[in-house]
């Protein structure tokens, strides 16, 4: 179904004419977004319920190369407008997808400097998003620098947020729970770096950021379709509690450079009183544009293990020897350095690797530390370390590979740029190539350390379009892309499928060393996952990790169940077990729900959820009636009292039922899990206590 009509009569739209500016109220009735020019400023506000949840707030640029777009302004006219599709996307949390939603454009003209600016909101029974457009047509402004984008979101008190420091470079932070006027981020990271005039305010804080008013009204503020643009963070009047966009510097200290006709990503916010609403909204995926590829067949959701976890919490290495190679890259004879008795990418590592993802159902292999040049990770040739193609003596490719297609299974391929973006994109063409002649469809990418060789930041301009540009090159060799260490989502996985993953958070690998806080999975979903799949690599097993390497510190915070949960709480169409296999097989009972859980689906329902405390969430796997339920909880622990309504009613079903011990706690107990097995309807209420940083998960099939 689709079905788009441009409308004048507004009232029909639930758009109405107001004596200044507009009105444009969502398909249900319960947002209102009231947009305006007054005293030559943009402003907007927006109302839930009929009760502010955005005051009045103001709207432009600062400009580098010109004077600022904060006033003069004059309205020249409103156009209103309705749209309602339903989509499908490749792979996702649902089989279809509404999008459905009124429209306010303002047309503007800064007469004083013959340039013209646009304001363009769409509002949704869930949300709001709006974008600044600059048409080309008479208008002065063809190119221009952007100094500071200053998009206002005037809160309507101090509300409680869940909330990471502003940071250019990276979001693998635990995440905080405050009062806005309590928010003091650590000041680490590259914001205090050289570029003194965009340091950030001591209350700088990134998106997706999730709060909730004393009301009990849930509020989230990030962006959509971030595309050729630098990423939006949030400065904090605490006074005022008033959020001020700022955008990620590049070297210069610029914030963009733009081009007419161009627009900006859209800011979005997704309001409800109703926190499982916040959890199941798709008003980014249906912010960004369709999909961009006619032939999507080759795109297909994975379920991996890989050789990893025992470089991360076992302390082995990625590197074939300690040998630092004195001479440069493709200079030195490998076969001649005496190879590191603990460097797990060889043949016969690997081959086990293969055998256990065959014999249990995976899909694919990861293997990390396969090629040449981490010897010199650190070294001053670090812009020529990685061509992405040589491997080392230990490991042949093509036996590998042929030895994983003899078993069903693919290797997937690893791209660790050591932050070298241009030595990448000088390699990308044969790299994607050597992955097409040698069976991989897949890439793990990495982008650890600063960006060289300009000094540009992680999510600035640069770099935001340096990453779609291996998405969209990689899409021509067919293969799909996971990076790490890049820029957060922002739904782009809907025009671009074979952005299969992102990492852009603080992931299962942070339990090998420092450990995350119990509640950090409740967390992510109302904040990272906003935006598009985590790959959160979870499944851990063994949660001392002192029993992996001696020298660490590090203890998963986690139970077994809670670990198994995952596989249903984190959506992502790319799911690993991260653990070794012979943790897995020491609980093999317990590994069973991962070897059958699915990674997509044909519908998925969030049965319970608050942030910072639980999230229950229930999916339905692709074209089948089997459905998997998973509880993650903080160290609160958790009741649940879930109704099974989601079957299908006169159906009896088998749940297999994975939950915490009663004496199970994630620091003094996290192995502790009992396995049982009910025979239940839609009718059925299942009564389970989750404990201190717990979890559960359920498989249920019909009974034939």
């Amino acid at each position: 179904m689709k079905n788009q009509i441009t409308i004048a009569a507004a009232m029909v739209l639930g758009c109405a004419a107001a004596a200044h500016g507009a009105d444009v109220t969502s398909p249900g009735g319960q947002i209102t977004v009231h947009a305006d020019v007054i005293d030559g400023v943009p402003t907007y506000s927006v109302d839930y319920k009929g009760k502010p949840i955005v005051k009045p707030s103001t709207l432009g640029f600062t400009l580098a190369d010109g004077p600022d777009l904060m006033g003069g302004f004059k309205l020249t006219g409103t156009e209103t407008s309705t749209f309602d599709e339903t989509w499908q996307p490749v792979w996702g949390e649902n089989a279809n997808i509404r999008n459905h939603y009124n429209e306010l454009l303002l047309t503007m003209d800064q007469p004083e400097h013959y340039r013209k600016m646009n304001l363009r909101f769409r509002v949704y029974d869930d949300g709001v998003g709006f974008r600044y457009e600059f048409p080309q047509k008479d208008n002065a402004m063809a190119y221009f620098i952007i100094k500071e984008e200053n998009t206002q979101f005037a809160m309507t008190g101090d509300h409680t947020a869940w909330w990471i420091a502003g940071d250019y470079d990276t979001q693998e932070y635990d995440w905080t729970e405050s009062r806005l006027s309590e928010i003091r981020p650590n000041m680490i990271g590259s914001i205090s770096s050289n570029l003194s005039q965009t340091t950030f305010s001591p209350t700088g804080v990134q998106t997706s950021l999730q709060m909730k008013t004393d009301d009990g009204v849930y509020l989230n503020i990030h962006e959509a379709a971030l595309v050729d643009y630098s990423c939006m963070h949030l400065n904090l009047d605490d006074k005022n509690m008033v959020f001020t966009s700022w955008l990620t510097p590049d070297a210069q200290g610029n914030k963009g450079h733009m081009q007419s006709p161009c627009h900006t990503p859209w800011r979005t916010l997704i309001i409800s009183d109703d926190a499982r609403d916040m959890l199941s909204s798709n008003l980014i995926l249906n912010l960004n544009e369709p999909c961009k590829y006619a032939d999507t067949s080759w795109i297909k959701p994975v379920k991996y293990v890989g050789v990893w976890w025992e470089m991360i919490a076992g302390g082995k290495q990625w590197s074939y020897t300690n040998d630092v190679p004195s001479v440069k890259l493709g200079e030195t004879d490998y076969t001649k350095l005496k190879p590191h008795c603990n460097h797990p990418a060889n043949n016969e590592n690997v081959r086990r690797y293969i055998d256990f993802a065959a014999d249990n159902g995976f899909d694919q292999v990861l293997v990390e530390g396969w090629n040449e040049g981490w010897e010199d990770w650190f070294g001053h040739s670090k812009d020529k370390v990685f061509d992405f193609v040589t491997p080392y003596p230990d490991f042949d490719v093509k036996a590998l590979n042929d030895y994983a297609h003899s078993r069903g299974v693919k290797l997937m391929m690893h791209h660790e740029t050591s932050g070298s973006a241009r030595n990448y994109e000088r390699h990308m063409a044969q790299a994607y190539k050597f992955m097409e002649d040698n069976g991989y469809n897949s890439v793990k990418s990495g982008y650890v350390g600063p960006i060289l060789p300009r000094g540009e930041h992680h999510y600035g301009q640069w770099m935001v379009n340096h990453y779609l540009y291996a998405v969209t090159e990689a899409a021509k060799h067919h293969i799909m892309v996971n990076a790490h260490e890049a820029v957060r989502p922002t739904g782009l996985c809907r025009t671009y499928p074979n952005l299969i993953g992102n990492e852009s958070a603080r992931g299962t690998e942070y339990e090998a060393f420092a450990g995350n806080k119990p509640f950090h999975t409740t967390v992510l979903p109302f904040t990272r996952l906003q935006g598009g799949p985590m790959d959160y690599t979870p499944g851990i097993f063994e949660m001392d990790i002192k029993k992996l390497n001696p020298q660490s510190q590090g203890h998963c915070n986690s139970t077994l169940a809670r670990q198994l949960a995952l596989y249903v709480t984190m959506y992502s169409p790319l799911q690993m077990a991260a653990d070794l296999p012979e943790n897995y097989e020491r609980f093999a009972d317990a590994f069973q729900f991962i070897r059958d859980v699915a990674v997509d689906w044909d519908e998925s329902r969030y049965l319970e959820a608050e942030p910072g405390r639980y999230v229950t969430a229930a999916r339905k796997a692709k074209g089948t009636d089997n459905w998997f339920v998973g509880c993650t909880a903080s160290e609160h622990g958790h009741k649940s009292n879930l109704s099974l309504n989601f079957l299908d009613p006169g159906r009896k079903y088998e749940a297999i039922i994975y939950a915490d011990a009663p004496d199970a706690h994630y620091l003094t107990n996290p192995q502790a899990y009992v396995i049982s097995r009910k025979t239940v309807t839609s009718k059925s209420k299942l009564k389970l206590t989750v404990a201190p940083g717990g979890g559960y998960a359920i498989s249920i099939r019909p009974i034939k």
